[in-house]
């Protein structure tokens, strides 16, 4: 493509299809959200070649432009890409284009989607330590009058408590941006979608430590649910702080 006539999704979708090495082409970002495209909205595309193969398409890799993005990549790194990573929630709610291994590439994304049991188990453990660290100074600050490092602190447990909500559903959190789409189509098991993000709203804006109280001890009897007790055990009496008064 010349300066005159940039390389357009279009025509690179139509390259990619008439290239046999190509294997596969994922969208993500926003056009891979119904509903979350914007007049600024690019298209983020991977094309994935077979491994080995040489393609004239390798020409266009880190190709982008307010209308396309494209990462050019083997399948050998597609299947790593996100695994684990901060891409792993894009791809796992990515739109197939092309697949050209009889449903392979949508196998790829489904165990993106999808953490495995033990992956889980350990990642929720630390993201619940991180959480309670996050949460207990952001009740103590406030107790001490420091009104910013309160707020502060309750603006990053939110983070870490999204984290350890997503992981014990065995699920990569998704991007801020993301977040309500992602739990009106796929709530959270146990939690009421409209009070979690009211409540988180609350949170970040004002650091209120009822709000933050209340969702500690909704997040506490789920940890322990999922046989992470002895992670909050490890506070000891400083869970008091933490738990409703």
């Amino acid at each position: 493509m010349t300066a005159q006539q940039p390389l357009t999704y279009d025509a690179l979708v139509e390259l990619a299809t008439a290239d046999s090495s190509v294997v596969g082409l994922v969208l993500k970002g926003s056009r891979a959200h119904d509903g979350m495209i914007t007049r600024h909205s690019d298209h983020d595309l991977y094309v994935v070649v077979a491994d080995d193969a040489t393609t004239d398409l390798a020409r266009f890799a880190g190709h982008r432009t307010p209308e396309l993005d494209l990462v050019v990549v083997s399948l050998t790194e597609f299947r790593a890409a996100g695994m684990p990573g901060f891409e792993r929630y894009a791809l796992a709610r990515a739109r197939i284009v092309l697949d050209r291994l009889d449903g392979g590439i949508a196998r790829i994304l489904a165990d993106k989607a999808r953490l495995g049991a033990d992956e889980a188990f350990q990642d929720a453990r630390g993201w619940l330590d991180a959480y309670a660290n996050s949460l207990y100074r952001s009740v103590k600050n406030h107790r001490d009058g420091q009104a910013l490092a309160a707020l502060l602190d309750a603006a990053d447990s939110i983070r870490f408590l999204l984290e350890l909500l997503f992981a014990l559903d065995r699920r990569p959190r998704p991007y801020n941006k993301y977040l309500a789409w992602e739990l009106a189509r796929n709530p959270l098991p146990g939690w009421d979608t409209d009070v979690l993000l009211r409540d988180l709203d609350r949170i970040s804006a004002t650091g209120d430590v009822s709000v933050q109280r209340r969702l500690f001890a909704l997040a506490e009897a789920a940890a322990r649910e999922a046989g992470h007790g002895d992670v909050l055990d490890a506070w000891g009496e400083d869970l008091d702080l933490m738990r409703s008064q």
